[in-house]
């Protein structure tokens, strides 16, 4: 793999740890993702930018579609709050992981009561869509 950017190259050399880790972000976010995934009722198109739940369209700011969108395509899938920052910003992310806390509690009040469920919290580890909507029992 040929890295274009010097520190990243410098950071590699000294972590390999890190060079493994950014070759696993590279290859799922060079995944071909479908334009259209569907999953519980929820309908996420990429191409067009669109989300769905049921027959009522969603209004979601960049970062709520983004993880809709990985989750719904990914269902069942646990991932933890920092591999979900990885794969949305597909850099390492400043800040708190918390923040996805924030996105992920707003998209659950748009998705609206009888769909909410669908996204649960796994507790101490991070979120998964469930297509069942099997309710955050484990949250």
């Amino acid at each position: 793999m040929s890295l274009h950017y010097p520190r990243v190259s410098r950071i590699h050399s000294v972590h390999p740890a890190a060079a493994q880790a950014t070759t696993l972000l590279v290859a799922a976010r060079r995944r071909p993702d479908p334009s259209r995934v569907e999953a519980g009722g929820t309908a996420v198109d990429g191409e067009g930018r669109t989300a769905t739940v049921g027959s009522r369209a969603l209004r979601l700011t960049f970062m709520e579609f983004e993880f809709l969108a990985h989750l719904v395509a990914h269902p069942l899938r646990v991932y933890t709050r920092r591999q979900l920052l990885h794969l949305v910003w597909a850099q390492e992310p400043f800040g708190d992981s918390r923040t996805v806390d924030v996105h992920i509690a707003r998209l659950r009040r748009k998705l609206g009561p009888e769909h909410r469920d669908r996204i649960s919290t796994v507790r101490q580890v991070g979120y998964r869509f469930d297509p069942r909507g099997a309710g955050t029992a484990s949250s």
